[in-house]
């Protein structure tokens, strides 16, 4: 029984981003894979001091987060309320008049992000601003300014190899103009950047391709999982994945912690760890390139003199320390010591039925079965379809998604596994000896 090895490595020079050669993950250009294990700091340009800027990127670095997703128009009267350093980022409510202040903040962050080792995935804007809709506005861009604008911004930032352009802002176009708008921000981005990567950024139980399916800009498939407890979230990223031209696919706004569910104006029924983690695995297991992790107070940077929404009660810096965030940690070392971008997503493998009133099991292997994982929400046993040949050749745990302890399974003559504990959710994870050998955890 152990602990996963807690150790980051820094690395100063961040790669640019591709897609991979099957088309379904990330890349770094050195060909290394990369995990989008995201955080959402909507208003982190529009609430925070650098200072305070840095406080937050430090707390997601040390729990492994390797992107932060934030936005220069921020939702939150991001127009008309100033930054913590007292500017706009507008002049007259124009986007072809950027104020100079508000953006040489923005040019401090993307370089404080970079040089802490994180990417950054960037909205221009939020939706409100091209389709009011819900939320504050005002609606200030018209097709030619946002081509203008997206133009202005590649200009200003291609140089940087480390940001993700993220359009949309939690809106589905309600008409051609609206369409024409992303559009042409899309095109104007593309004018002078050629390389960074460009997703879209839909409302709750959409995705990217639903929309811009055949857009040649749209190079990463986003979702939105809405803010509900038992999302299935599996059933999403299955559509996606369908789907051709072929994508990788990221949950870019899952149900947050802390957050009550279906946002609900009673405040009850919150979303808690294990409702992250089960909207976590069940993504990753079913092929996701990425996962985003959210939490209600550290989205909109709740302080005490901001108005909370949805419930906010806890400071953002308190809200940074619940205990989801620390479990991604342990979602993305899980997936990165395993070749979990050579895994397949399979039924096959597990045995019995999966009830459709009750938490799915989800399996991932290898083809030549040599790296099995299986993710079992809830309940006492995994059955699998294993011949014993391949069986008895093989190393077997648990793994504990709550604190990444490592149970090695001492008998396995049996395609049955009984979980240590049927009370919470768990990772059978099976390795052929060679695998095993390879298997980077460190051993007791």
């Amino acid at each position: 029984m152990h602990q996963l090895d807690a150790t980051f490595v820094m690395k100063a020079k961040l790669p640019a981003l591709k897609i991979s050669e099957n088309g379904r993950y990330l890349t770094k250009q050195n060909g290394d894979s990369f995990f989008w294990l995201g955080d959402t700091a909507w208003e982190l340009i529009h609430r925070l001091t650098l200072a305070e800027t840095q406080f937050y990127f430090q707390n997601r670095v040390t729990k492994g987060f390797t992107i932060i997703q934030t936005v220069i128009l921020a939702e939150l009267d991001g127009l008309t309320v100033q930054n913590a350093n007292g500017d706009l980022p507008l002049t007259d409510l124009d986007p072809s008049q950027p104020n100079e202040a508000y953006f040489s903040h923005v040019d401090q962050v993307i370089d404080l992000a970079k040089e802490m080792g994180l990417y950054l995935a960037i909205l221009p804007t939020w939706g409100d601003k091209f389709n009011k809709k819900w939320g504050s506005g005002p609606e200030v861009f018209t097709p030619e300014n946002a081509r203008a604008f997206g133009s202005g911004l590649a200009k200003r930032y291609a140089k940087h190899q480390h940001i993700v352009w993220v359009l949309g802002g939690d809106r589905v176009p309600q008409d051609k103009e609206d369409e024409a708008i992303i559009e042409q921000m899309a095109e104007g981005i593309r004018e002078f950047d050629k390389d960074s990567l460009i997703t879209y950024h839909p409302n709750g139980g959409v995705i990217a391709s639903d929309i811009f399916g055949n857009a040649p800009w749209l190079q990463v498939d986003m979702f939105q999982s809405r803010h509900q407890k038992n999302f299935r979230e599996y059933s999403v990223v299955n559509k996606a994945r369908s789907r051709q031209p072929l994508r990788p696919v990221i949950n870019g706004e899952p149900g947050y912690e802390n957050i009550p569910n279906l946002l609900n104006k009673w405040n009850f029924q919150r979303l808690d760890a294990s409702d992250v983690r089960l909207s976590a695995y069940w993504s990753m297991m079913s092929g996701a390139a990425g996962y985003t992790y959210g939490c209600n107070e550290v989205w909109q940077m709740y302080s005490a003199d901001s108005t909370p929404l949805f419930g906010a009660h806890l400071s953002w810096k308190a809200a940074l320390d619940l205990p989801g965030a620390s479990q991604m940690e342990i979602l993305r070392r899980v997936f990165e010591s395993l070749p979990w971008q050579q895994m397949l997503t399979t039924r096959k493998i597990i045995a019995g039925i999966n009830w459709p009133f009750t938490p799915r099991k989800l399996a991932l292997t290898t083809a030549d079965q040599s790296c099995i994982l299986v993710y079992q929400p809830t309940g006492s046993k995994i059955k699998l379809r294993l011949k014993k040949a391949v069986l008895n050749g093989t190393v077997a745990y648990w793994v504990n998604p709550q604190d990444g302890e490592v149970i090695a399974i001492k008998s396995k003559r049996s395609n049955t596994f009984k979980t240590p504990n049927r009370l919470q959710d768990w990772l059978l994870l099976i390795l052929s000896n060679s695998q095993n050998d390879k298997w980077h955890y460190p051993r007791s």
